[in-house]
C-alpha cells in the first residue's frame, strides 16, 4: 500500500479516535463497498461524486484532501482535476479501504493517480498544518464521524483562505415524502441486496445514520459557525442525496 512519509513541518502525528465497532463495520463492508455502491445507485453515485469534486474548484497544481475516502473514488476524481503538478492525500480511519484503494490505484495505472498518498488518520484530528490545502472533499463521511463540529472545525483549520470544501452524503430531507422514499429504500432494496454479501446487519445502520444527521440547513448553520464565510447545500439525486459547499 502507498504509505505517506510524515514531515515534521508539514504533518503533526496523531492517534485515530472512533467506536472500535464504526471501524469494524467499515472494515467489513470494504471488498464489496463498490459492487455494492454501483448496484444500489445503479452507477448514478459516480455523477454526484463529480459533481461534489466540481464544487470544490479544485485546478491543476492543487494540493487537495479526500477526508473519510474510502476505496477512493473522489481521491481518483480529484487526482483528474490537479494533474501531475498537484498532490492528493486520501486519509481513512480504515486500514482495509486504504488497501483496496491503493490496490485499485495501481490497477488502473493512470500516470497522474501517482500524485494520490494515501493515509490512515482521523478526521477529528486531522494531521495536517494550518491553511494546507487548496481544496478538500468528504463523502459519506461526515454522517458517520462521531462529533461533526470537531470535524468541520478540522476541515476549517485545515484549509486555505477563500478555498472550498465538499461535502457529499444522504440528505435528511425536510419533506416526509423523500424520507419516506428513503427509508422505503433501504428496508427494500438496500438491505435486502446487501443481505445477499451476509452484510445486511451493517446496512442497517445505515437508516438510524441519516435519521440522526443533520438536514441542509442544519448543515449550512454548522459550516458557518465553524467559521465559513459562505455555505449551501444542495439536494442532488432527486433529493435523495445532498451536497454541503462551503467556503472558507
Amino acid at each position: 500500500m502507498a504509505s505517506l512519509v510524515p514531515s515534521s513541518s508539514i504533518f503533526r502525528p496523531t492517534l485515530v479516535r472512533c467506536t472500535n465497532e464504526r471501524r469494524a463495520l467499515f472494515n467489513r463492508i470494504a471488498p464489496v463497498y463498490d459492487n455494492l455502491n454501483d448496484l444500489l445507485s445503479l452507477g448514478q453515485h459516480r455523477i454526484w461524486k463529480r459533481m461534489a469534486v466540481s464544487w470544490t474548484g479544485a485546478k491543476l497544481g492543487d494540493r487537495v484532501l479526500d477526508v473519510c475516502c474510502g476505496s477512493g473514488d473522489l481521491s481518483f476524481l480529484l487526482s483528474d482535476k490537479v494533474g501531475c503538478d498537484g498532490k492528493v492525500i486520501g486519509l481513512d480511519f480504515s486500514k482495509d479501504q486504504l488497501s483496496i484503494a491503493s490496490s485499485r490505484q495501481q490497477l488502473l495505472s493512470k500516470k497522474c493517480f501517482t500524485n494520490i498518498e494515501w493515509l490512515e488518520g482521523d478526521a477529528l484530528d486531522l494531521p495536517f498544518m494550518d491553511g494546507w490545502f487548496d481544496a478538500i472533499t468528504m463523502g459519506y463521511g461526515l454522517r458517520n464521524v462521531v462529533d461533526k463540529h470537531k470535524a468541520m472545525q478540522e476541515i476549517f483549520r485545515v484549509l486555505k483562505a477563500d478555498s472550498t470544501v465538499s461535502i457529499l452524503d444522504f440528505n435528511k430531507s425536510n419533506e416526509s415524502l423523500t424520507s419516506a422514499i428513503t427509508e422505503w429504500m433501504i428496508d427494500n432494496v438496500v438491505v435486502p441486496v446487501a443481505s445477499g454479501y451476509g452484510l445486511s446487519e451493517e446496512y442497517i445502520y445505515l437508516k438510524s445514520s441519516i435519521r440522526e444527521f443533520l438536514t441542509g440547513k442544519e448543515l449550512e448553520k454548522l459550516a458557518l459557525e465553524v467559521g465559513f464565510s459562505d455555505a449551501r447545500h444542495y439536494e442532488i439525486g432527486g433529493g435523495i442525496m445532498g451536497c454541503l459547499v462551503a467556503k472558507r
